[in-house]
């Protein structure tokens, strides 16, 4: 099965997995803060590290076995199609692109809570250099709650801090949206019920669903605005490099 993979797919395949392997290991062996590490946090976070740009996009939660074999389905199903009609170099930017512009749409909107919220901690009286070394460095051991508006402040600070977001998923959104507007008219077969559907309906509902889970379900642990991210970073990319290249683009 492997060999009839592209090259490209082929390795972010066995990365994720080897990746998954390792985490399930490494919490077996009492290192549970790994999946924490390799996921991505604020930009503005104390939790923030800048390799974690790259680790996000490999690492998938140990307990949600469905979480990565559905993105792997659909990596081998359409990022193995756009692979061999784009070549290894051009997919593979294309993946590392729709990978990171999801972060980027995640993070925007978070950022700016975390700065509003220091803000307000500040107003009451914080010094966000002690937060964030009471909350990630661990070596100041009390923080006096100055009102009791600051508390619940200091808890939604808290919460955002060490909020993550890990997983292929803004990639393979920007695989699904390139392959709708290059190929809508594909029948795509559903599951349940087992009916043919165009790429262009299926996918394009889809993502429609996950715009409105962004805004409808924001609790849900699920990064709906990461999946859109990578949606509009595939179709942009995908409409550029169609306008610039007419010839040899599909």
């Amino acid at each position: 099965m492997l060999n009839n993979i592209p090259v490209v797919t082929k390795n972010l395949l066995i990365i994720n997995v080897l990746v998954y392997i390792v985490m399930m290991f490494g919490i077996s062996a009492g290192h549970d803060m790994l999946p924490f590490y390799l996921s991505t946090h604020y930009f503005n976070a104390p939790t923030f590290e800048p390799y974690q740009i790259v680790t996000h996009m490999f690492t998938h939660s140990p307990t949600d076995i469905f979480h990565i074999v559905f993105n792997m389905l659909l990596l081998v199903m359409f990022g193995s199609h756009l692979e061999r009609i784009w070549g290894p170099k051009r997919y593979f930017i294309f993946y590392f692109a729709c990978g990171i512009g999801a972060l980027v749409l995640y993070n925007s909107i978070g950022m700016i809570q975390i700065h509003q919220l220091k803000q307000a901690l500040m107003a009451e009286g914080y010094n966000m250099a002690v937060v964030d070394e009471y909350l990630w460095g661990g070596h100041v051991k009390q923080l006096p709650i100055l009102t009791p508006n600051s508390q619940e402040l200091f808890n939604a600070y808290s919460e955002m801090v060490f909020s993550s977001m890990a997983g292929a998923s803004g990639a393979i959104f920007g695989l699904l949206a390139a392959f709708a507007v290059l190929f809508p008219n594909t029948q795509l077969m559903l599951l349940f019920p087992p009916i043919p559907v165009r790429a262009k309906y299926l996918i394009g509902g889809y993502i429609a669903y996950e715009v409105y889970k962004s805004f409808s379900a924001p609790t849900d642990n699920i990064a709906h605005l990461a999946h859109v991210g990578g949606a509009i970073v595939g179709i942009v990319l995908v409409l550029i490099w169609r306008k610039i290249d007419r010839v040899n683009f599909y």
